[in-house]
């Protein structure tokens, strides 16, 4: 699926409003999603919960957190050889790894690594509650925007592997053409055409802390 340009330019004032666009949006072009059971609504975790907490609210279904992980190449952290994503099998570039000559050892340390901070955060977010059930649901996954959609790509490809009724992507802002394979639909509140960050349509984009998402979550 290709996010088209259904929408303008438009600046939310912070997340709040992206969410509730997001939620009238997705209300209009499918009321059918409106107090339905098998609705399931993740935010990508930390800034897609606060969004996704209006969408969970104005359909009446359950929200949950879904967490990613960067696996970074060792030394050189901030470029990722895959990711590794709630309840899912890691996603790894082969080719990332064989241009920089990564171990098997080197691969599975940072495997490990990454997964035993995402159970970690897990853990903390749910305080002891299970992960909200998505097999044969309809998923909507939710982020306050995406640049190059590698983190929703891997949502989508984690929560595929769990046979859902349908994914349904919602974010507040991103580019025009981002393919999201696996998606069945996306629903983007904003397309600027001169799009270069998510924080450019947000006039408050404050991280969101692990203490905002345990708060939202622990009221639903």
């Amino acid at each position: 699926m290709r996010l088209r340009r259904d929408h303008g330019d438009r600046t939310f004032r912070n997340r709040d409003e992206a969410g509730r666009e997001l939620a009238r949006l997705l209300a209009a072009r499918h009321p059918e999603l409106v107090r339905n059971p098998d609705v399931v609504v993740l935010g990508l975790a930390r800034g897609g919960v606060p969004v996704a907490a209006h969408i969970a609210a104005a359909l009446h279904a359950p929200l949950d957190a879904f967490v990613i992980r960067k696996l970074g190449v060792p030394r050189r952290e901030e470029l990722a050889f895959g990711a590794v994503a709630s309840g899912g099998e890691p996603l790894i570039s082969d080719r990332t790894v064989r241009d920089f000559g990564l171990t098997a050892d080197e691969v599975e340390a940072v495997i490990d690594k990454e997964q035993a901070e995402l159970l970690r955060r897990e853990s903390a977010y749910r305080q002891g509650r299970p992960p909200t059930p998505v097999d044969d649901k309809i998923v909507i996954v939710v982020d306050d925007g995406m640049a190059t959609g590698s983190s929703m790509r891997v949502a989508v490809d984690s929560i595929r592997q769990r046979v859902p009724q349908q994914i349904i992507v919602a974010v507040g802002t991103g580019p025009t053409g981002t393919e999201i394979p696996g998606a069945d639909e996306i629903v983007c509140a904003t397309t600027p055409p001169d799009f270069w960050a998510v924080g450019q349509s947000y006039d408050d984009f404050t991280q969101v802390t692990d203490t905002e998402v345990q708060n939202l979550l622990s009221t639903k």
